[in-house]
């Protein structure tokens, strides 16, 4: 009896503990239940984050449950999450839920993961064995999967089979429509959508479905009214929401779009394209700082998917496309719209992606882009634009002139007028470019892209009024356009109002504090108004921020050569120079140029030929070599070069223009007269190629045909001095020496300036009458004391003229306000010279120390040095300058007489038949000739 009672004990002890835990699995589970039950309602009532809290919690209960799993699968797909929702329904399948209560969800999952031929190629998604119901869902899902692989065919098979199980389901027909749509079968779509809705009037995903296929036709009213039909039917229809908010956007209804934006983004916070229409809304309310914030938000939605889970959704790549471009990220954006543009070949986003092509630069991408769809849309303007561009950048302008006269041809728009008017600027073609720009501006004052070019070709034509008054209505449309109001300031500066200048770039710089191009404008009036300290001040906090900056660096060099400093100006260049990247040639260009004005052609051959070696074929690069080879005494290195220069230049009249001149200057006038020939023909009357063309045939004797010319350009241009400068020309060339100056009388009547007062004084010389000559040059600086170019000029008579104490005066005067003027120092040193005036010494020293390089200076102070007896320092400063000048006769000369006073005859005989050989028209010519006698 004690033994059985002692053995009952732990029987009951374990009953009851049997009993506890069970009672406690029991209240877990009820808990767990309760949590689902909770996240069903949840659900049910769209809170998805909230069923998906409740979900957790339950599976922190029991991972076991099946109902859990399943509907967290659900939820986690709702919630645009379908990794984790492939995960929950892969669970679900573990613990044994049948495959038929998953399959199509599962399928979904996959497709929102950018897995479409998984869908297709999965075991578990087989048909086989599967509720017939469930079958035609998981068809229409594999028909979505075969769409997004671009197999239209397939697609609609897969759509057949489903319509084969249930014919009278509107949901077949709807998937038809949307893969008819992608596949741009716009007629069968329209006949699907009608289907739909005879099958199910009632059903709002079908009026949706008809309104997408009428808002691609497009067919906005009738696509309203059933995105508004589908919206009565379902309030919660998203798509349909913002499909109509699309619409009454573009209709410019903002006041209706605004509130139906916003409904959307009620309901669905995070939908992308709800917060990315805000940012249009904000745009054309004017609100900037608001767009950006929106796009920043957009991609804030959608760049943290991976691209593979929406490469197949063309909306969303489209949309982050869209916004990382309007936040001017077009690297960001190009794989959203490559990946668009890949699944919807075709469509306007081609041209967006043409753009960012455009950019890179990746020309021949955006050429085969817009090539192919202009063929798919042959009517498109804007993408005819858009390829004349790209045919701008590869240099093709005379095939983008075409297209352009082809557009203009089926419509005159003024779209088509500037792209036009763009592409005969880039081909030379000026005259045609202002036409065709000015049509474009005149029909639509808004075409600012015509505009902003207009401004362009009148500054580059010297018509600075007509390029303000453009600029000026540019800014009257957008006042606090930062790019408008540095066009203002340039184009005002241009016309000589510098006040008003620097308000527009002050204004600029208020509107973008950043912007470098009005900076740099300010800095360039501070140098124009001898502000040198403010200018200095400007560029050196540019240079601060970037010592690499290219523009600041140029008018470092240009505030140094306007104070005279021109080793600090080659300094500055030289560093241009080594930052200038492989396709700036600035820098190089203007080094060459400042070798040259110095006087110092070897060098700026030896750069010309650098630069030449890394871009063979470039015109402006030729011209550079050609112009060094002339002043380093190589003409017949030069006209070859020029040749080839003429050859390459396409038909641009002023490039063209400008080597006919360096072909005249090399002594080429045929070479010329076919540069000039080949401008004339693409604008016949250019009148700076009309002008040369005079010369050339006065140079080849043919005075007839050359007073014709002239006449031309004087009807021409009969307010302009260079007219009658022609006329002047001609006359001198048949010897009407007294019709010359006539002509030249005229032309300083008509543009009064120091050229034509050099001009008038120079036909004056020629007829013999020097008194004349001087009083026109003191005349003028009555009125104009500041005047260097006529003073310069006039103490180069007095000294030609022999009247060497009023020379002297005359280059004093002027080194009173230039005291720096190496020239003016060298010529009054040679003017002490033959006053036997001991100080001339000295000023030559001055002049060779302001350019050290400069032959014609260092033969000035080494002809000093031997008249002071210092033959030893001559001969050392003549050696150079020879080398560095070799086809300077007085240069030759003088090292000759140099030598041959040292005792080293036989050098000095080949030094003086040299200089007697490169001409007989210097000034020592018959010291020369009584030397080389001497030394026979």
């Amino acid at each position: 009896m004690t033994r059985t009672l002692s053995s009952a004990r732990p029987l009951r002890a374990l009953t009851l503990s049997l009993l506890l835990a069970c009672g406690l699995a029991q209240a877990a589970s009820d808990k767990a239940s309760k949590y689902y039950e909770d996240a069903l309602t949840r659900f049910d009532r769209k809170d998805v984050a909230g069923a998906i809290l409740q979900l957790k919690n339950a599976l922190q209960i029991d991972k076991t449950l099946l109902p859990v799993q399943v509907l967290l699968g659900r939820a986690y797909l709702a919630n645009s999450e379908p990794v984790a929702a492939e995960v929950a329904f892969t669970e679900a399948l573990r613990l044994g839920v049948n495959r038929s209560e998953i399959v199509v969800p599962l399928a979904e999952s996959l497709v929102a993961q950018g897995k479409p031929e998984q869908v297709l190629t999965q075991s578990r998604l087989n048909l086989t064995g599967l509720p017939a119901p469930v079958q035609f869902s998981l068809l229409l899902v594999r028909a979505s999967a075969h769409s997004d692989l671009g197999d239209a065919r397939s697609a609609i098979r897969a759509i057949e089979d489903a319509r084969a199980i249930d014919s009278r389901s509107p949901a077949s027909y709807i998937s038809e429509v949307q893969v008819r749509v992608r596949a741009h079968q716009f007629p069968e779509a329209l006949t699907a959508a009608d289907a739909a809705l005879r099958l199910g009037p009632d059903s709002a995903e079908a009026w949706y479905q008809k309104g997408s296929v009428l808002h691609l036709r497009p067919d906005m009213p009738a696509a309203l009214t059933h995105y508004e039909r589908a919206l009565q039917l379902n309030p919660d229809h998203v798509e349909a929401r913002l499909a109509r908010a699309g619409i009454l956007l573009d209709m410019n209804r903002l006041a209706e779009a605004g509130p139906e934006v916003e409904e959307v983004l009620r309901r669905s916070p995070d939908e992308p394209r709800a917060v990315y229409l805000r940012a249009l809304l904000a745009d054309r309310a004017g609100k900037p700082a608001e767009s950006k914030a929106a796009l920043h938000d957009v991609i804030d939605l959608i760049d943290p998917v991976p691209i593979e889970f929406i490469r197949y959704r063309p909306q969303l790549l489209l949309l982050n496309g869209l916004a990382h471009f309007g936040l001017d990220e077009p690297s960001k954006a190009k794989p959203y719209l490559e990946f668009f543009c890949r699944n919807q070949a075709n469509s306007p986003a081609t041209k967006l992606l043409a753009q960012i092509y455009l950019l890179e630069p990746s020309v021949e991408k955006a050429v085969s882009l817009l090539e192919g769809y202009l063929k798919a849309q042959p009517g498109d303007g804007q993408a005819m634009v858009l390829l004349a561009s790209a045919y701008m950048n590869q240099g093709r302008h005379a095939k983008a002139s075409a297209l352009m006269q082809q557009a203009l041809r089926s419509k005159d728009s003024p779209e088509f007028r500037t792209a036009l008017g763009l592409s005969l600027m880039r081909e030379g073609q000026t005259s045609g470019a202002q036409t065709e720009l000015e049509k474009a501006f005149k029909r639509d004052p808004k075409q600012t892209q015509a505009a902003a070019a207009l401004v362009n070709v009148y500054l580059r034509t010297d018509q600075a009024s007509k390029a303000v008054t453009v600029a000026n209505t540019l800014v009257e449309q957008q006042a606090n356009n930062p790019s408008f109001l540095n066009l203002q300031g340039l184009a005002k500066s241009q016309a000589n109002d510098l006040p008003g200048a620097r308000q527009a770039y002050e204004r600029a710089l208020k509107a973008d504090p950043s912007l470098m191009s009005a900076k740099l404008g300010l800095a360039r009036l501070d140098i124009a108004a001898q502000a040198f300290d403010a200018a200095r001040s400007r560029l050196t906090a540019l240079l601060k921020e970037n010592e690499r900056n290219i523009d600041a660096l140029m008018e470092m060099t240009h505030l140094e050569l306007r104070q005279g400093q021109i080793d600090a100006a080659r300094r500055w260049l030289t560093k241009a120079v080594d930052y200038a990247g492989p396709k700036e040639f600035r820098p190089g260009f203007a080094l060459i140029d400042l070798n040259l004005r110095t006087r110092n052609p070897g060098a700026a051959v030896d750069l010309a030929q650098q630069m030449l070696a890394k871009s063979p074929e470039d015109v402006p690069m030729l011209i550079a070599y050609s112009r060094a080879k002339l002043a380093n005494g190589d003409p017949q290195g030069s006209r070859s070069t020029l040749v080839n220069a003429s050859r390459r230049a396409d038909y641009d009249p002023a490039v063209l223009t400008e080597i006919a001149g360096l072909q005249m200057l090399a002594g080429d006038a045929a070479g010329a007269g076919y540069s000039l020939e080949k401008a004339l023909s693409s604008d016949a009357q250019y009148l700076p190629a009309l002008s040369l063309m005079t010369r050339v045939d006065l140079a080849q004797g043919n005075p007839t045909k050359a007073e014709k010319r002239a006449q031309q350009v004087l009807q021409l241009s009969p307010k302009r001095a260079a007219s009658y400068a022609l006329i002047g020309d001609v006359a001198k060339s048949r010897g009407q020496l007294p019709a010359a100056l006539e002509a030249a009388r005229s032309a300083h009547q008509v543009e009064p300036s120091a050229a034509t007062i050099l001009r008038l004084m120079q036909a004056q010389s020629a007829l013999g009458d020097s008194k004349a000559e001087v009083k026109t040059a003191e005349d003028w600086l009555r009125s104009h004391p500041k005047d260097l170019t006529i003073l310069r000029a006039l103490a180069n008579t007095q000294a030609r003229q022999g009247n060497l104490s009023v020379a002297k005066d005359s280059y004093e005067r002027l080194l009173k306000q230039a005291p720096k003027d190496a020239d003016a120092l060298n010529n009054l040193a040679y003017v002490l010279m033959r006053q036997q005036d001991s100080t001339a010494l000295k000023v030559a020293q001055q002049a060779q120390a302001a350019e050290p390089e400069n032959a014609a200076y260092m033969d000035t102070l080494a002809w000093a040095h031997h008249l002071a007896g210092q033959d030893d320092r001559a001969l050392q400063l003549l050696r150079d300058a020879r080398l560095r000048a070799p086809q300077d006769p007085e240069i030759r000369y003088h090292l000759a007489a140099v030598l041959n006073k040292t005792g080293r005859r036989g050098e000095a005989k080949t030094e003086v038949d040299a200089a007697l050989k490169i001409s007989n028209r210097f000034e020592s010519v018959a010291d020369a000739t009584k030397l080389q006698q001497a030394l026979k």
